[in-house]
């Protein structure tokens, strides 16, 4: 067992073509520069210039990765091997992203660090029994890596010890293909290779329902502006999970992942592919983001950027209708995802 690492601090991963820089307090990924179709370096994360921002949860998850599960758990409250346990209610009336204190505000351990072409960095963190009201320890890894000049890779694992537990992780990113300070994300255009949803009740829980996309704003198998049905969306705009394609869209380039989404920005030519091998994917247009003051002086509002986390179904504890995210003792949760960056 490690000893948890006491201070949060800023590391950089850079080849050259793209820089990426991550702090272990929650893996956040804090800043991401890569090129436009001119070669112009941007920074399309929000963000905060220091770590202390962060610390103070002034962050709605900006970059982070969350857990022990991500998304909502209804009345935070699940049964799980005839016991029952009970989540803190920090998204009233339901549990969010792993409680008070999930993995986000964490200070994570670093493991390992490599330079050179393909630079990674290692984050491990050790869960206790009972932390946030999850059961059983957990040991969980992340890596990040830069596999070619502007992709980026994420690989995260988790073995629970001797109790079975739900395990979902996610990474929060909040993208803005333009640069991050550059006004609303209506524009880019995006491909989601998910035909259905998981419709929400008033507070974003699913219903357990998993409706076909066909003929409703949620329709996105073809390309299309983010902003050309969003105010059709009920509430504020999209925070909705996707059902990913299970069969093999794409030509598995990343082996044993899957084209999840393509999103591009007209201007500046940026685009991002989106792989993994998770069978869902939250689609959020940052609704609630309002009047936060992130890097270099830069305000961010209302769909000042968009958040594709892949990851397990909301709620899937309570719903025995969706992909289980119950992991056993001695078994290994595994979640990838790639993020291929080009310009066009």
């Amino acid at each position: 067992m490690t000893t948890p690492a006491s201070q949060p601090e800023l590391f950089e991963l850079s080849n050259g073509s793209m820089k990426v820089k991550i702090t272990n307090l929650g893996c956040t990924i804090t800043s991401l520069e890569v090129p436009d179709k001119n070669g112009n370096l941007a920074d399309v994360v929000l963000g905060f210039d220091s770590i202390e921002p962060y610390q103070k949860g002034l962050a709605p998850y900006f970059g982070c990765i969350v857990g022990r599960v991500a998304n909502r758990i209804k009345d935070g409250k699940f049964s799980l091997e005839g016991v029952e346990y009970t989540l803190p209610l920090n998204r009233p009336p339901n549990s969010l992203h792993g409680g008070n204190k999930g993995f986000d505000k964490m200070v994570w351990e670093v493991a390992q660090q490599t330079q050179g072409q393909t630079p990674s960095i290692t984050f491990k963190y050790h869960s206790r029994d009972g932390e946030e009201g999850y059961p059983g320890d957990l040991a969980v890894t992340a890596t990040y890596s830069l596999i070619s000049n502007t992709t980026l890779k994420l690989e995260m694992e988790a073995v629970p010890d001797k109790k079975a537990t739900p395990v979902s992780l996610a990474q929060h990113t909040y993208w803005n293909l333009a640069g991050h300070s550059h006004g609303t994300i209506l524009d880019h255009s995006i491909q989601i290779w998910g035909s259905h949803v998981t419709p929400v009740d008033q507070n974003t829980l699913p219903t357990g329902e998993i409706l076909s996309v066909k003929g409703t704003p949620f329709d996105f198998t073809a390309e299309k502006r983010i902003g050309a049905s969003i105010h059709e969306v009920e509430g504020p705009g999209y925070d909705h999970n996707y059902v990913l394609q299970q069969d093999g869209n794409g030509d598995q380039k990343y082996s044993g992942l899957r084209l999840a989404a393509k999103l591009r920005e007209p201007s500046s030519g940026r685009a991002m592919a989106l792989w993994t091998n998770a069978p869902g994917m939250q689609f959020y247009t940052a609704n609630n983001v309002n009047g936060i003051a992130g890097k270099g002086g830069a305000n961010y509002g209302k769909h000042s950027a968009v958040c594709l986390e892949t990851q397990g179904f909301p709620n899937a504890v309570n719903q025995p209708n969706f992909p289980s995210v119950i992991v056993q003792p001695g078994h290994k949760y595994q979640h990838a995802m790639v993020f291929e960056f080009s310009a066009e």
